[in-house]
């Protein structure tokens, strides 16, 4: 995918037109199970291409968790998340032709759909799939959700011109209270993709995949329940798998002004300089998200980024 631009006129006058200031979550998000353009089983690749309206595509995934309370990081995105995250990336240009895809995630051990992907859109038709997304509220006991199963749909199924044709990364960011996904195995991989590998696969092995084209981020939402009971242990182990990738994020409300901050300082941005860009509450959020993200060459004892 890659034709079509994000215009903010005509998303506002969808938002209007949709009722976004006045609908419930649930009613904006419809769905009692996975609309079957999302399903992941059976799909090869999901494709981020260059176009005339976007001659140099960056691909950019936005894997929010969908599980119990986190439904909220899907609201926030279709109300103003998604349309603040493409003009700001237009007017700031860390980088070009942003193509969106988004993701829900969830738990592979125990929900009907874990994983959910739109296409990679850079206009109104992001909205219209956003609307598509099941929040299944699910999740289990163990800690943690299928973060993982994002990283392996994006080195596995996704082909992008930025990289295919610039060396250039895209960016992929999981958001989520939860610790990191152990491993995914053969058989959660068969039931949700539609085919089964030869073996099962470690966190390390999917991260050092998916890192070879892009630039990945998790985005811990400390309004969260379990980020909130278990403040350091999330922040830890996740820092143990993404060292200086790893963010932390005090407002959700704020998340794709964060988003838009970190690719800034990923390309060579100065931290205090895309602090004082916002205002007022915004910078403070983003001034404690960004704090200590570096664009560097080494992820803590797992891979090279």
């Amino acid at each position: 995918m890659g034709s079509g631009r994000f215009d903010a006129d005509a998303w506002k006058d969808y938002a209007t037109t949709s009722g976004y200031d006045s609908k419930s979550t649930a009613e904006i998000f419809t769905k009692s199970d996975i609309d079957k353009d999302l399903d992941p089983k059976g799909v090869k690749v999901r494709e981020s291409r260059d176009s005339k309206d976007n001659p140099n595509s960056t691909a950019i995934i936005i894997a929010q968790d969908v599980t119990g309370s986190m439904g909220m990081i899907s609201d926030v995105m279709a109300r103003k998340g998604v349309p603040t995250l493409l003009q700001e990336i237009y007017d700031r240009k860390p980088v070009s032709d942003p193509a969106v895809m988004c993701m829900a995630i969830g738990d592979v051990e125990c929900d009907r759909a874990p994983l959910q992907v739109t296409q990679f859109e850079s206009d109104m038709r992001i909205a219209t799939q956003l609307e598509k997304l099941y929040l299944e509220g699910g999740g289990g006991g163990n800690s943690y959700e299928s973060y993982a199963m994002a990283w392996y749909f994006a080195a596995y199924h996704t082909e992008i011109d930025c990289f295919e044709k610039r060396n250039k990364k895209g960016y992929l960011f999981t958001i989520g209270d939860e610790e990191p996904t152990p491993r995914i195995t053969a058989a959660a991989i068969h039931t949700f993709l539609g085919y089964k590998p030869q073996k099962d696969f470690s966190l390390e092995e999917i991260l050092t995949a998916a890192s070879r084209k892009y630039e990945i981020f998790h985005v811990i939402v400390e309004e969260g329940a379990h980020a909130r009971g278990y403040p350091k242990q999330v922040f830890n182990k996740w820092k143990d798998v993404l060292g200086q990738r790893v963010i932390r994020l005090s407002d959700h409300t704020k998340l794709a002004e964060v988003i838009v901050s970190a690719i800034q300082v990923n390309e060579g941005v100065d931290h205090d300089e895309v602090e004082k860009s916002w205002d007022g509450s915004t910078a403070v959020v983003v001034g404690k998200a960004i704090r200590d993200i570096a664009k560097t060459t080494e992820s803590k004892g797992v891979v090279s980024l």
